[in-house]
């Protein structure tokens, strides 16, 4: 019955503009947008809605607080893809590290919403 996470929703001031970020730093396309709608797919299927937002965009809240804190970002070539968003001005919120035999780094999308890359030595189960 239950398949799983079809896709997530951002809410962004500026859809389009968020929706044209993943595309151009981080490889996905826009497969289906409406009126102010935008759905970017990554190159592993998974999706993202950007849809718009009504306010202004709260400070970043730490990164354990309660709520969803961040989107991982699988990488096959961790170092290429980390020198790759450097170039970009992508904004890091520190050096990469290990954990667990993971490479892994934070940094911000086009709205400030926290991202990681991550490369795994060996995929979850």
């Amino acid at each position: 019955m239950f398949q799983g996470l079809e896709h997530t929703a951002i809410a962004s001031p500026d859809p389009k503009k968020l929706a044209q970020w993943y595309v151009d730093n981080l490889g996905f396309h826009i497969n289906f947008s409406y009126d102010v709608f935008f759905f970017v797919k990554a190159p592993n299927g998974s999706m993202l809605e950007i849809i718009p937002s009504d306010g202004v965009m709260a400070q970043t809240p730490p990164m354990k607080e309660p709520g969803i804190r961040h989107l991982a970002i699988a990488v096959d070539d961790f170092d290429a893809a980390h020198e790759q968003l450097k170039k970009q001005n992508v904004e890091f919120l520190g050096e990469p590290y290990n954990n667990q035999g993971n490479r892994l780094v934070f940094f911000k999308d086009g709205d400030g919403n926290i991202l990681h890359l991550i490369h795994r030595e060996k995929p979850l189960p």
